[in-house]
């Protein structure tokens, strides 16, 4: 049995050096040392670390093994990869999530709603706008768009919500008479506008393109051509 002892510290006569001794005491003959070694370290280059005397800790950084080439590199025969089946064999292997052919836990695990799971349900559709926000054009003659909340920043968009259509929304009171232009309305929200004398004008909105409309548009485009 040996025990390690390190002993730190010891300045020696060069000034601005320090001694760092490892000795190695045997357990039959206490306070015996067998082997001392010491060394002499500069204090300033040891305490303080400069850009140009950073080095990585020794055996922090190994060369890769090299797998497989012959017996000379005391691996054996096989190197670790076994005598046969595909892991054995060159190339990349098997992909990343590959199970054997079960059903992997990617597949097992159940897909989120909305957006998480990378549909767009859980996206917007329109921005929405409440009643009782529409107060501050409510009179006579008074008329309300997307681009005129957009212009007085009572709707700040940014990204993909700048052109997203606008939808009315019921919750609130409105005090008096406004003409809304929207894509959408709720129920709510087209009873109280007409119950204070303004009027619900819904704005036609983009059609969404679809394969069969194209084919059809086309069809109609070459039949009268």
């Amino acid at each position: 049995m040996k025990a390690v002892v390190s002993v730190h510290g010891a300045k020696t006569a060069l000034g601005g050096q320090r001694l760092v001794c490892s000795a190695k005491v045997r357990s039959q003959q206490p306070g015996r040392l067998s082997v001392v070694q010491c060394t002499a370290q500069d204090t300033a280059s040891s305490e303080r670390l400069r850009l140009n005397n950073l080095s990585p800790q020794d055996g922090s950084r190994r060369k890769k093994t090299r797998k497989g080439r012959g017996y000379g590199a005391g691996q054996g025969g096989s190197a670790g990869f076994g005598m046969r089946g595909q892991k054995s064999r060159s190339g990349s292997g098997i992909r990343p999530g590959f199970e054997g052919g079960q059903t992997p836990l990617y597949r097992k695990l159940p897909k989120l709603k909305g957006i998480a799971g990378g549909m767009g349900h859980g996206l917007p559709d329109f921005v929405t706008i409440n009643v009782r926000d529409l107060n501050k054009f409510a009179g006579e003659g008074g008329e309300v768009s997307l681009e005129l909340l957009k212009e007085k920043k009572i709707l700040n968009l940014s990204g993909s919500q700048d052109k997203l259509p606008l939808k009315i929304l019921g919750t609130g009171e409105l005090t008096g008479p406004v003409t809304v232009h929207a894509a959408a309305f709720s129920e709510s929200a087209r009873s109280k506008i007409e119950a204070a004398g303004g009027k619900a004008v819904e704005v036609p909105q983009k059609p969404k393109w679809t394969r069969k409309a194209h084919e059809a548009a086309k069809a109609a485009a070459e039949e009268s051509s």
